[in-house]
């Protein structure tokens, strides 16, 4: 299969990108911000000043993240972040814009809706949905994190889930528990969709397809599933090869818009990503890509990145075609890197780690135009020498 050569990107250089919170970090994901910043209102101002508010806005991101100590008297809190990251100034907010503690129950994982529904976290023993509202007053809006008053049913009592996610258009939610049991729920209605109890030893990671048809779970162990949503059935188990442990699963899309499975894997030579077939749910094929082994993994939206955080800290972005490294960040992080997530353009990279730290990681295109200048510049006096060696000879007038 023939696919055009893919432009190459790098790590736009950044100093204010790094900040750190005060708690271990253990989830993180972008909030769709323009559901956050409606459009301004435009009363008496001119068309101009509406259209700088909205180009304002519309710079502004923001991401929640989830952790802290735990049960114990560490004296660590346990809290749900909402942090702003600013693209204009290029810069991480220093103190959260919200923070929402949750006593002595850690948030471990998340969910965030794709359609603004708000954030759901999961807790020892159930999870809850929180919601994004704005403050205002006369001279400031200020966003904030607030527990909705929606009560999640089918995620009461249900012991801690390892994974949770919602499918494109926000119309199931599946979650993974540490007891093996998976679950797909309609969303906003709580009707189930999909129960399957002991599908795993312990479900560590769910993805849905980008159609929403098939989600993929996997364990701590054992081979990885795939679910026909509708049917309720596993269509196929696809396994390991050797001494390959799978960690994460990741539907995307390929250049040529077909859909395609990632798995990251350890093994014995470092961390591999696995490509499958969704089609014929074959092994394509599966690379080596770090020696270290692979702690966080994500896909990016457009579907031409991949990235791999370790447990020493790194985090690398591969073409998600060949599959080549194309950037490396050495020591994001001090400690391993435990959540990655692309900004819905693709343009930025959140990751956070036990350290407490959360970084934000700029991407661009590389720029090809200075060395096509250059080799005008050449081939212009190339031509002025070829020119001149003519008329010397009296071959040109």
């Amino acid at each position: 299969m023939f696919e055009m050569p893919r432009k190459k990107i790098r790590i736009v250089p950044l100093t204010r990108n790094f900040q750190k919170y005060g708690l271990p970090l253990y989830a993180a994901a972008w909030v769709w911000y323009k559901l956050l910043d409606p459009d301004p209102d435009p009363g008496p101002s001119t068309s101009d000043e509406v259209s700088n508010a909205k180009s304002k806005s519309a710079q502004k991101s923001y991401i929640v993240l989830a952790g802290g100590g735990g049960e114990g008297r560490s004296g660590i809190p346990n809290a749900v972040l909402l942090v702003e990251f600013d693209f204009t100034a290029k810069s991480l907010s220093n103190l959260p814009v919200s923070k929402f503690v949750t006593a002595s129950d850690l948030p471990y994982r998340m969910a965030v809706h794709p359609r603004g529904d708000g954030v759901v976290c999961s807790f020892p023993k159930s999870c809850k949905l929180y919601v994004i509202d704005e403050e205002k007053s006369e001279e400031i809006k200020k966003l904030v994190l607030n527990l909705s008053d929606k009560v999640l049913t089918r995620l009461e009592d249900v012991g801690q889930q390892l994974a949770l996610k919602f499918n494109n258009e926000g119309s199931a939610l599946a979650a993974g528990g540490e007891d093996g049991n998976l679950k797909v729920i309609e969303w906003p209605s709580m009707e189930v969709i999909l129960d399957k109890a002991g599908a795993h030893k312990s479900v560590k990671d769910v993805d849905f397809s980008p159609d929403g048809k098939y989600l993929v779970s996997l364990g701590n162990s054992g081979p990885a599933k795939v679910w026909d949503v509708t049917s309720k059935i596993a269509v196929t188990s696809l396994s390991k090869e050797n001494d390959e442990v799978f960690c994460f699963c990741r539907f995307s899309e390929s250049n040529d818009m077909n859909q395609v499975l990632y798995i990251a894997a350890v093994t014995g030579k470092g961390g591999s990503i696995v490509t499958w077939d969704t089609k014929t749910w074959k092994r394509m094929g599966s690379k080596t890509v770090v020696r270290d082994t692979i702690s966080a993994f994500s896909v990016s939206p457009d579907g031409k990145l991949l990235a791999c955080g370790t447990t020493q800290g790194d985090i690398f972005i591969l073409n998600s075609s060949s599959k080549q490294v194309q950037t490396i960040v050495r020591k994001a992080h001090l400690g391993f890197v435990t959540a990655l997530s692309f900004a819905h353009d693709s343009r930025a990279l959140a990751s956070i780690s036990l350290d407490s730290s959360a970084r934000v990681t700029l991407f661009e295109e590389e720029d090809k135009t200075g060395g096509l200048s250059l080799w005008a510049i050449v081939l212009v006096l190339l031509l002025a020498v070829v020119v001149y060696f003519m008329m010397s000879q009296g071959i040109l007038s």
